[in-house]
């Protein structure tokens, strides 16, 4: 079932704010449909646009914020960011474990 792709992928008409980076990426004007595949479709074709493009970050950083679970997003598919973000908790966690020292 695929929900609602053009809202998934919708850039802001006034790309001033924290998501004007989008106004940069590869993918503006590409067919939403590429980025998100039917279930074991390839996703090749989707990372490639991703590949070299100058906000790659800051779209995979957009997604891990704000908990993206469908789609290509920063070149990453949902299984390579939910990665990420148990390394990221796994981390901070460890991180909060930590005895501090002055």
């Amino acid at each position: 079932m695929r929900i609602g792709l053009e809202d998934e992928m919708a850039f802001p008409e006034d790309a001033t704010g924290a998501e004007s980076w989008q106004m940069f990426s590869n993918c503006l004007g590409v067919d939403p449909d590429l980025f998100f595949p039917e279930r074991g479709a390839s996703t090749k074709e989707a990372k490639g646009v991703c590949q070299g493009c100058v906000v790659r970050e800051d779209c995979l950083e957009y997604a891990l914020a704000n908990g993206e679970k469908f789609g290509i997003w920063g070149g990453l598919s949902e299984r390579e960011r939910r990665r990420i973000r148990r390394q990221r908790a796994l981390a901070r966690a460890t991180q909060q474990q930590q005895p501090r020292t002055a």
